[in-house]
């Protein structure tokens, strides 16, 4: 089996998870996205692919994202 079959790789990936802080929910997850601009080395902050999104991009792999709880 090819990395091209195995669902690029997300099966390798650690599971995320959730945190609930009171309003607030954090997740942490891996980041594999593509990024186009340099990153970082150390903390990246930006808002996120929502309203009322925050991600933070830790040591350029970890993607703490900060959102209201539902």
């Amino acid at each position: 089996m090819t990395t091209l079959n195995s669902s690029f790789g997300m099966q390798y990936a650690p599971t995320p998870f959730l945190l609930r802080l009171g309003r607030r929910e954090l997740l942490v997850t891996r980041d594999f996205r593509k990024r186009f601009y340099p990153v970082n080395p150390l903390i990246e902050c930006d808002t996120g692919v929502e309203p009322g999104h925050v991600e933070i991009l830790l040591f350029g792999r970890w993607l703490l994202i900060l959102s209201k709880a539902q």
